[in-house]
């Protein structure tokens, strides 16, 4: 790697990591190829050695660690990536009010279901690691049809990273109650949101009571999607 390239590996990490504005996010939003990155007048040179290998992108300083937990958990470490990001800005000693700790935020809960002590939640490594098993685990409890849109799947499976998997499968559970599809982002959304309602959430197939996060929850989900889509045409694997 060049030094003009390693320079904008450092340059990548400030911008990506640090600057969450609107302004870069629009920017990147309008991009499909490195050359679009480059026109874009955001970066302004991205090698100039024919040697270079110009999708070397940088995300974070825990690129090298999120691809390799990523392939060994089966996870896409770009979408492992978003999450971090919006979670944290990839602060690994953030503790959060509610008590999620680290890179991706775990709760001790998710520890305690694959016997990692508390004190180990924040390392960098087991994080990750954690975050991985636990969007397997989300993924394999909800069994979504394979023949689910992958924009739909990974919504979902968002959702119940931040609301809970519980509120989710209620949610899933009313649509299909309803005769709608559970496998579909927007329906299930709609069904989150209807149980901050009495006349919903009271009802006998709703299992996990009432939930007034909705709002949250579908903003969360709309930026990671949006940070992975960016991150996907930075870096195409």
């Amino acid at each position: 790697m060049s030094k003009k390239t390693t320079l904008l590996s450092i340059v990548l990490i400030v911008l990506v990591t640090f600057w969450g504005s609107n302004i870069f996010d629009e920017e990147l939003a309008n991009v499909s190829t490195v050359a679009d990155v480059q026109e874009s007048g955001m970066v302004a040179e991205i090698a100039t050695d024919t040697t270079d290998v110009v999708d070397e992108w940088v995300i974070s300083m825990y690129d090298e660690m999120m691809q390799r937990i990523g392939k060994e958990e089966g996870q896409d470490w770009r979408l492992m990536s978003a999450i971090a990001y919006n979670e944290s800005r990839f602060q690994h000693g953030l503790i959060s009010k509610q008590g999620a700790v680290g890179i991706m935020q775990v709760m001790p809960i998710v520890g305690k279901q694959f016997n990692v002590a508390k004190e180990h939640l924040a390392d960098p490594e087991t994080n990750i690691r954690l975050a991985g098993k636990l969007l397997s685990k989300i993924d394999a409890t909800l069994k979504i049809s394979p023949s689910t849109p992958l924009n739909d799947r990974m919504s979902i499976i968002l959702a119940c990273y931040n609301g809970g998997i519980g509120h989710v499968s209620d949610a899933r559970r009313l649509a299909k109650s309803n005769g709608e599809n559970p496998n579909s982002w927007e329906v299930v959304a709609r069904y989150l949101k209807q149980k901050a309602d009495p006349a919903v959430y009271e009802s006998e197939l709703v299992k996990y009571g009432k939930f007034t996060g909705s709002r949250q929850t579908e903003a969360y989900v709309r930026e990671v999607m949006k940070r992975y889509d960016i991150y996907c045409k930075m870096i195409t694997q």
